[in-house]
Formats: C-alpha cells, structure tokens, sequence
C-alpha cells in the first residue's frame, strides 16, 4: 500500500512547496504567511521548507523567481548612511537592470501590469525586501517613512517602464552616469528632505487664519 503523510523530500516536493508558498504570499502577504502554514498547505514538515529554502526571506525570493537577493545588494547602498543614497540608489538599480537579471525584472513588471496576482506579489517583494530594509538602515521617521519610500518606488518603478519597457527616448539611450545625476538628485529629496505639508492641512490653516482676521477688531 501507498504510504501516506507528510511528503518525502526530493525536487516535486520542493516543487509542492514553491507552489503552496506562492499561493499563501499572494493571499496573505508577506507577514501573513507563515512557514507552517506553507508547510501544511504542502504536506510537509517545516523542518523540510527550511531544508530547501533556509528562511522565509530566500523562500519568498524562490516564489517571486526574483532575479536577485536585495538583501546582498542594499547595504552598500544605505549603510553609508542618506548622504548620497539617491545617486547610489539609482546607479545600483541600473546596473541590476543592465545586467541579465534584467530580462527577468522586466518580466515581473509587465506581468504585474497585467494581472493582479503579479501585482500583489511585487508590491509585497518592495514593501518586505526593498523599502522595509531603506525604513530600518536609513533610520527614517517612522510616520513619514511610508510615504517617503512609496514616492521612491514610483520614481524606480517609473524609470523601468519607461528606459527598459517602453524603451522612451532619450531616456533609453542615456548613459548610466547621466541618469544616475539626473534622477538621484530626485530620490535624495524623498528620503532626505522635508515633506511638503498636507494639502487638507494647508487649506485648514488658511481658512483658520482667514476666520482670525475676520474676528479681529477693526484698526488691529
């Protein structure tokens, strides 16, 4: 009789687990998912996820078919600290791009533009290992580091469509230096200078202002 249980280990059940962790990063996240619960999902002990994968960071990287680890890549970029990041920001960023890995990056995005599954996978590939790790080794306000690393993302993001997928001109031909001066100087404001106030706020205080005036007695 066939034995039944948990699954051996060997390349299908390592297949199983790429295939129930996928699902329960698109479902839940990356916080959400947990490594038993991939593991059950799979039929196998979590002993044998951490055989194949050794942390949930290296297993979500596998479920993504991420071309790269930004976890060996980002320190040199934001542990010298916010002086400079946006030009080290960008040119590490164009250099991944103008590599091999390339190819596959732009295959993330043209599917996330296409299909909602992809999209809730990139977005939890950039909020887990890309701004969560700019956040901590960048030591930003906690209250104004999403906003501040969400305008990164949409410059970067930007910056792909348009040189490596759509292919703009001039900007597809520029040189990496005439990029890097271009847009680092951009990403430098985002993470290092102060935000501009709220619009609801502004309009607030104005109409507060305006309401003192008024209540003000006249010659005063």
């Amino acid at each position: 009789m066939a034995r039944t249980g948990r699954r051996p280990g060997n390349q299908d059940t390592r297949e199983v687990i790429l295939a129930a962790a996928t699902k329960a990063f698109a479902e839940h996240g990356f916080d959400g998912a947990s490594i038993r619960q991939i593991a059950t999902s799979a039929g196998v002990d979590p002993a044998l996820v951490h055989h194949y994968f050794g942390s949930k960071d290296k297993l979500f990287l596998a479920a993504m078919n991420a071309p790269l680890d930004p976890g060996t890549i980002l320190p040199k970029v934001f542990e010298p600290g916010l002086d400079g990041v946006g030009e080290r920001l960008v040119r590490t960023f164009l250099t991944v791009w103008d590599s091999p890995a390339g190819n596959t990056a732009a295959a993330l995005v043209r599917s996330a533009l296409q299909h909602e599954w992809s999209a809730r996978m990139l977005r939890e590939f950039l909020v887990s290992q890309i701004l969560r790790r700019a956040t901590s080794a960048l030591n930003l306000d906690p209250a104004e580091a999403p906003k501040r690393t969400a305008l990164v993302a949409s410059q970067m993001i930007g910056l792909a469509l348009m040189r490596y997928i759509l292919k703009l001109e001039p900007l597809a031909s520029m040189t990496q230096d005439d990029v890097v001066r271009t847009i680092g100087p951009t990403i430098q404001q985002y993470l290092a200078d102060p935000l501009p106030r709220p619009a609801a706020a502004t309009v607030k205080a104005d109409i507060s202002d305006e309401s003192v005036r008024r209540a003000a007695p006249r010659g005063q």
